[in-house]
């Protein structure tokens, strides 16, 4: 069972705790890396760095939650990482296609966007996935490719 690293910006705390004790109540291990407080005026670019970095020092093993007001930035900072592929998901359609076509690491939700109840549903969907080879493995590995020649 993978285990999973988790943050959010200021604009997500109370998302960000919810899904991380639904997480821990499904069985999955839980790395948890801020924000913590309403407080707390990391930006977001930071916190989706740090996510991506424990996934990487992970050799890929953990996948990763990222949260912010609308999900964008978030995933628009975790793309810019080797090996990550995030996706912001605010439907089960979504978080399927994530995961089973394009070989998705990190769920990204919007706190101002989605409620708890759904965004539990959603998360529930994706952790419950695995890619698998097949059709959609030549898109995958032109994504990596592509990486290659442009995260240098």
């Amino acid at each position: 069972m993978k285990s999973y690293v988790i943050g959010c910006d200021n604009a997500a705390v109370g998302l960000k705790n919810t899904l991380r004790e639904f997480l821990v109540a499904l069985g999955y291990s839980v790395e948890d890396v801020g924000c913590d407080s309403t407080d707390d005026s990391t930006a977001y670019p930071y916190i989706a760095k740090r996510v991506c970095d424990k996934i990487i020092e992970s050799n890929y093993e953990k996948n990763g939650l990222l949260i912010c007001g609308t999900g964008l930035g978030v995933a628009m900072c975790a793309n810019k990482f080797k090996g990550i592929r995030a996706g912001v998901c605010h439907d089960s359609f979504s978080a399927e296609r994530l995961a089973l076509s394009n070989n998705g690491n990190v769920i990204c939700f919007g706190a101002r966007i989605i409620g708890a109840e759904l965004a539990k549903k959603i998360l529930k969907e994706f952790v419950g996935l695995t890619f698998k080879d097949g059709f959609s493995t030549p898109k995958v590995a032109a994504i990596g490719e592509l990486e290659l020649e442009n995260l240098k």
